[in-house]
């Protein structure tokens, strides 16, 4: 038995009803107690013996559930299969058929809750998530057929199948389980995804961080169906951030919408394997006009990656933490002149403009790239400005310049002064 198939056996007492699809839960009547938990189940050898295909034979096993104690005790089956590799069974990936032997006629059905594969099975005249009385000091048994669709993933292997109860009614160590090997055999993986921030900044200008999303799948076979990702985005405190997320699709950056507070991605077109290698999806994030955020924020984002089509249940998160400022706009404002200039203060001058050169050079300690082309640095924009090419006697030039206006400013005022008196 593998370790998640006991640590869920182990749980089920607790966590039943969230385990089981709605309409078993919905009809099923309260869990046993621990005083009910007796029962022991037992399966017979398969036959035919040997792997399973896929779309191939099918095989065949006996269940039989004991009861040792001297009073009957509901049992509610629950086939619990565990298979190894990434991808998310659908339900007619597994062959499943129960035929009852010595006990009340059967309807079998799959469930999918918590995206596992589960084979339920309750009286034909009863309904979903009805039990059995298993008798004091008895049994039943039924006949138990499995096999492979012909869907069944080629990134899914060997799987183990474990007998037990979601009424928690059978003992603990009482589940009997059978390894199902499949041919042809494969080497099985994991799908992994993961973010890297491309950029970064200093002082505080985080403006618009910039991130690769990346996937890649190991072992043997392929997902048979596509993968979509959603992208969520928080940030402590309730301001609103008005965050603007873009990717980079066919060579250019388009804007993501966000709907139910979620941004989708483009799907991963389906046969991804580990021959494909790391498929790495572009991002943009800064922060819009309305955004109340006023100053640096650790944002966080996180990728749930799940099968687009079928079950849809999460194969993994993949989260990341990195700062983020709201972008400052530049100070357009043209200055100006105060037209009534003091005449009595005929050393006041006008505030210099800036030159082309300073402009750009202010410009440019906004952002700049480091050696890796893929890493972008955020400056600061209060920084000391490039040196225009002035050299030491820069000064002596500009006291000359402030001689002149001294007397310009003189002569203006005598002569205004003569045509008075006039």
């Amino acid at each position: 038995m593998s370790v998640r198939t006991a640590a869920a056996i182990a749980v089920v007492a607790g966590v039943v009803t969230t385990l089981l699809p709605l309409s078993a839960t919905a009809a099923s009547a309260a869990p046993a107690t621990d005083d009910h938990a007796v029962l022991r189940t037992e399966m017979g050898a398969p036959v035919p013996s040997g792997p399973l295909t896929r779309g191939g034979a099918t095989e065949t096993f006996d269940l039989t559930v004991k009861n040792p104690t001297g009073k009957a005790v509901e049992y509610k089956p629950w086939m619990l299969l565990d298979a190894k590799g990434p991808s998310l069974l659908q339900k007619d990936d597994v062959v499943f058929k129960v035929e009852a032997v010595d006990a009340p006629a059967t309807k079998a059905s799959v469930g999918q809750q918590d995206g596992e594969w589960q084979g339920l099975f309750f009286p034909s005249a009863g309904e979903a998530g009805q039990g059995f009385d298993i008798p004091a000091n008895g049994k039943m048994t039924w006949k138990v057929t499995l096999g492979l669709g012909a869907n069944y993933p080629t990134n899914k292997g060997d799987f183990n199948f474990t007998a037990t109860s979601y009424n928690n009614s059978v003992a603990p160590g009482g589940a009997d389980s059978h390894l199902f090997k499949v041919d042809p055999q494969t080497k099985t993986g994991e799908l992994k995804t993961w973010f890297k921030q491309v950029s970064s900044g200093k002082d505080g200008q985080e403006q618009r961080a910039y991130l690769d999303l990346n996937y890649q799948a190991t072992g043997d076979g392929t997902f048979n169906v596509p993968l979509a990702t959603s992208l969520t985005l928080s940030h402590p405190g309730e301001e609103k951030a008005d965050f603007r997320l873009q990717a980079l699709i066919d060579g250019r950056w388009q804007d993501l919408n966000a709907k139910d507070s979620r941004y989708e991605l483009p799907r991963i077109a389906k046969g991804f394997g580990a021959a494909s290698g790391v498929h790495t999806q572009p991002l943009r994030l800064s922060l819009g006009r309305d955004t109340k955020l006023t100053k640096r924020t650790v944002i966080t984002m996180e990728a749930e990656v799940r099968q687009a089509e079928g079950n849809t249940w999460p194969l993994l998160t993949a989260p990341v933490q990195f700062p983020l400022a709201p972008i400052v706009e530049p100070d357009t404002t043209v200055p100006t002149t105060n037209p009534t200039t003091n005449p009595t203060n005929p050393t006041t001058s006008p505030s210099p403009t800036p030159t082309p050169s300073s402009t750009s050079a202010v410009q440019q300690a906004v952002a700049t790239t480091t050696g890796n082309s893929n890493v972008t640095t955020t400056g600061s924009s209060t920084g000391s400005l490039a040196t225009t090419g002035a050299g030491s006697s820069t000064g002596l030039y500009a006291g000359l310049a402030a001689a002149l206006v001294v007397l310009g400013a003189a002569a203006a005022w005598l002569g205004r002064r003569r045509r008075t008196n006039a």
